[in-house]
């Protein structure tokens, strides 16, 4: 989309979303005219006009997969940030054309994944009602862009990105230069120090920063990403300014879109061709075709900006008042209820308000997997206690992100009667799982069963608190869906003589400190992993100095170390 095409007038008043961007007429009658070309696809393809080989580049389009057993459709959350009448909507898609539950992904999107094809359409439509769509969830384009799920409200935040990560959007939403690139293509944004988003493990990662004059800036990573080749993305820039933001992702999409390979699906993505050419060479090619760019055309002036930022309806905050000494009161009068804030909270930057993350991991559960009534139940607190706004986490979890304080006790009595209390973020529980071989034709193991055994096994709270801050990421094949690489404990199913088996890794992460996990050894059945697991955390504990994470534990011994603890003879 051009810069000129991103403001438009408004045909008649109408009420914001808040924390969202709203859509406009241009934008409903768009979706309703895709939703009709997609729904006669889908009747071709029924008939047997279309075989499967023609109709699958059409599907993908529009998010729907064909896995195991059934069509999952992925639905875009744009930048994670959803509103209670888009959960509801979710919560419908669950119950009527699903089997009453969704599955929250590491992209900060929404999958179904018991779809019945002629039911898409349908689905669709519910979704094109709320102000949402499955477009680009799929296919060699620009995906989903996520962005850090506190933004507008984390107290460490230097600027709110979603207003950029909106301009983004809307420039690569069917940007005809770029839908059909060698591979997917993948964005991160935040506008923190402490990187929430893994943006070095993006094909593009933007850190915001204040830049002069008080516009900000912006250090380009690129070249980032995870699957059978993890690498640290490179820093392209640290100091890209505002105004430039979409020219400079255009120059590297183009010379990305030249230059990368299309003879090798394993040697397309941005990140080899940023290895193969070096990063100064990139940086050159980069540079020159930014050079040879009528810039003026893709300039963010600042009254485009401010009629970006305009779309999103604002919290309207109320006074402190004596929230932070009601919330004070209802920890010490229930631990259990202090010791969820104590892990399940972040600080805002408003005073008397807190931001709620809420898990989707309970003990022996599926990580990021939700009910229909418990969407429902998410959107009614949204609406009576987070001015209707939901998050949607790349750590598959969701987010109240403007709670008042004294109603947070309220929030967590509601929560915990609907199986949504688990006081566990950044716990060992807190594991992120993709579908693996249940759902996914290219999977190579199962992730859902071991991820819930792990749980089950460290379900203690108090085991918990004690081994205090520890990330797991299982993934079932080598694509790396879910995230195993950044984990400090990352596990990662393979095929082993045709068994099922795990390799475990270590000392991953994905924020500032970023790094990717090592492979400690041979694989070994799920079982023998849950226990080689169970080890190492009592190695750790016995071996952490004061309250040294596990992650710098590992750090400081060494794999060799802990690869013994595993592998060494008993």
């Amino acid at each position: 989309m051009s810069v000129d095409t991103m403001i438009r007038n408004e045909t008649a008043p109408r009420t914001l979303p808040v924390g969202r961007y709203g859509y406009d007429e241009v934008d409903r009658a768009f979706l309703r005219e895709r939703i009709e070309q997609f729904r006669d696809q889908v009747k071709r393809r029924v008939s047997g006009a279309l075989t499967e080989d023609e109709f699958k580049p059409l599907r993908l389009m529009n998010g729907l997969y064909l896995q195991l057993h059934a069509y999952m459709l992925r639905v875009a959350v744009p930048y994670g940030t959803m509103d209670s009448a888009q959960m509801r909507a979710l919560a419908r898609i669950a119950r009527e054309y699903d089997r009453g539950y969704g599955h929250f992904t590491t992209r900060q999107n929404i999958q179904f994944n018991w779809m019945a094809l002629e039911d898409t359409p349908a689905a669709l439509e519910v979704l094109a009602e709320a102000e949402m769509h499955a477009i680009q969830t799929s296919g060699n384009c620009i995906r989903n862009i996520t962005s850090d799920e506190f933004a507008g409200a984390a107290q460490d935040e230097l600027l709110d990105p979603r207003v950029h990560a909106e301009i983004l959007r809307q420039w690569s939403t069917l940007h005809p230069e770029f839908t059909f690139l060698p591979r997917k293509f993948k964005f991160a944004i935040t506008g923190s120090p402490h990187d929430r988003t893994a943006a070095r493990f993006h094909d593009i990662g933007l850190i915001a920063k204040p830049g002069p004059h008080g516009r900000p800036v912006f250090e380009v990573y690129v070249g980032g990403g995870l699957g059978r080749t993890p690498i640290v993305g490179v820093l392209l820039r640290d100091d890209l300014p505002e105004e430039d933001l979409l020219a400079y992702q255009e120059a590297i999409l183009r010379v990305y879109n030249e230059f990368g390979r299309r003879d090798n699906i394993y040697k397309a993505r941005i990140k080899i061709l940023v290895q193969a050419l070096g990063a100064e060479e990139f940086r050159s090619r980069v540079d020159t075709e930014f050079a040879a760019m009528d810039r003026s055309r893709y300039r963010l002036e600042p009254d485009l900006i401010a009629a970006i930022r305009a779309r999103f309806g604002t919290p309207d905050f109320a006074s402190e008042g004596g929230a932070p000494a009601e919330l004070t009161k209802a920890r010490a009068a229930d631990r259990k209820f202090d010791a969820w804030v104590r892990t399940n909270t972040n600080p805002h930057k408003a005073p008397g308000y807190i931001s709620v993350v809420i898990s989707l991991k309970p003990a022996g559960g599926i990580p990021g997997d939700v009910t229909a009534d418990q969407m429902d139940l998410l959107a009614d607190l949204a609406d009576e206690y987070s001015f209707g706004e939901i998050r949607a986490t790349h750590l598959q979890n969701v987010v109240l992100a403007h709670v008042r304080q004294d109603k947070l006790h309220e929030v967590w009595t509601r929560l915990s009667a609907a199986g949504l209390g688990t006081a566990n973020i950044s716990f060992i529980t807190d594991i992120v799982a993709c579908p693996g071989l249940d759902y996914c034709a290219l999977a190579n193991a199962r992730s859902i069963p071991i991820a819930q055994k792990i749980s089950s096994r460290f379900a203690d709270p108090e085991l918990q608190e004690r081994i205090g801050e520890l990330r797991i990421n299982i993934s079932g094949c080598i694509n790396a869906c879910g995230h195993h690489h950044v984990a400090h404990l990352g596990i990662l199913g393979v095929d082993k003589r045709g068994e099922e088996a795990f390799q475990i890794t270590l000392g991953g992460s994905g924020e500032e400190d970023a790094s990717i996990g090592q492979i400690l050894g041979p694989a070994m059945s799920e079982d023998d992993t849950v226990e080689a697991a169970a080890r190492l955390i009592d190695f750790y504990l016995v071996n952490r100095k004061d309250d040294e994470r596990f992650l710098d534990t590992y750090r400081r011994l060494g794999t060799a170390t802990f690869k013994d603890v595993v592998y060494a003879p008993a």
